[in-house]
């Protein structure tokens, strides 16, 4: 009987070590883990936009840095002196505008004065030819006078006279409203050329905006010498000097967002299946093993980059050599968006961290 007994009691420890072997590979197949997890965070390069030798270092490596923080600054006399003379030369686009305004203004009253010669002009064709008119009938009037003896052979020359006279007179009116009418059209040539000299009126005028745009340039280059920190972050691995030359548009400092952290573990592909947006993941960093953090799925990667296929000597494909027997299967990363980190645990890019998800977690799955 005991020995049935000792029997009995193996059979059902062996049972629940089974049960719980099987429980423990169900729950790691339901609810995947890696160990292949990092730390990671946007890393900020800081450019500089203008060039020129830093004059300004406030900062250390490794510091922690506010938004707005001066983080060097460029020798900015060069920019200065850029800055006074786009002024100087917004001044004097400025005048030269008045200059060529008044110009147009000129040119304007050339075109009405010669507009009111020509009126005049014509006005003294039209009384001319109302004297021509009645000047002939005169004369006419004389000559027809004349056989009858009721005038004389002077009266008769001297309407002639008149005539005559008042003919040429119209001759010259003329001419001259010929030279009014040339004056009114080199006047209007001379208005036009002012006015296309001019351009646009006010902030309009493409000069003035050319000069307001050079002085806004030059204002800009100055404050870019001031490189600020553009979010609240840790300087790493500071190389700049005093003195050193700051080259625009190439990267010159590191700053890692403290406002952007992390977690993305890299799962193999046959444990993918039933992770989904949303679920609680648990999180243990191999810097604080005791302190697990909690977060929730955010994404999954629909991509990793092939080996096989890719190009290589004489273009032809690279091929890795596998065992038959063995298949590996590729890792895929998830992004783990972090809920609250606990105080004193400090997150740093690039270390190791272990990550759960729970599949199932998220209430709104279907």
């Amino acid at each position: 009987m005991k020995t049935y007994q000792k029997y009995l009691l193996t059979a059902v420890v062996v049972i629940v070590a089974v049960v719980l072997v099987l429980l423990k590979y169900w729950d790691y197949v339901i609810n995947p883990w890696t160990r292949d997890g990092q730390v990671r965070a946007e890393v900020i390069q800081v450019t500089p936009r203008v060039s020129g030798p830093i004059v300004k270092l406030p900062i250390k490596d490794n510091q922690l840095v506010k938004a707005g923080d001066l983080l060097f600054e460029i020798d900015p006399r060069t920019f200065q002196t850029s800055l006074e003379q786009a002024r100087a030369q917004y001044d004097m686009t400025g005048d030269s505008y008045l200059s060529q305004e008044k110009q147009v203004d000129s040119a304007k009253a050339q075109v009405e004065s010669a507009q009111a010669s020509v009126k005049q002009s014509q006005s003294g064709i039209n009384q001319l030819d109302s004297m021509i008119e009645k000047n002939k009938a005169e004369y006419q009037r004389q000559k027809d006078m004349l056989p009858k003896r009721a005038t004389s052979q002077k009266a008769v020359e001297r309407a002639k006279a008149n005539y005559d006279v008042a003919l040429e007179k119209r001759k010259g009116a003329v001419a001259g409203l010929a030279q009014a009418r040339a004056g009114l059209s080199q006047a209007e040539a001379n208005l036009a050329k002012a006015q296309a000299t001019l351009g646009a009126l006010g902030d309009a005028n493409a000069s003035i905006r050319e000069a307001r745009a050079a002085v806004r340039q030059a204002e800009l280059s100055l404050e870019f010498t001031q490189v600020r920190a553009p979010v609240d972050g840790y300087v790493t691995n500071l190389n700049l000097r005093l003195g050193s030359n700051a080259v625009a548009n190439q990267p010159a400092l590191a700053l890692v967002d403290i406002n952007s952290y992390w977690i993305v573990g890299y799962f193999r592909e046959n444990y993918i299946e039933n992770v989904r947006q949303g679920n609680q993941a648990l999180i243990t960093l191999m810097s604080y093993p005791d302190r697990p953090l909690e977060g929730t799925v955010d994404s999954l990667g629909w991509g990793i980059a092939q080996q096989d296929g890719s190009t290589g000597f004489e273009l032809l494909p690279n091929v890795s050599p596998t065992f038959e027997w063995i298949r590996l299967a590729q890792r895929v990363p998830v992004r783990i968006h972090l809920g609250e980190v606990p105080e004193g645990v400090a997150l740093r890019v690039g270390t190791t961290a272990s990550v759960l998800v729970k599949t199932g977690s998220f209430e709104g799955e279907e």
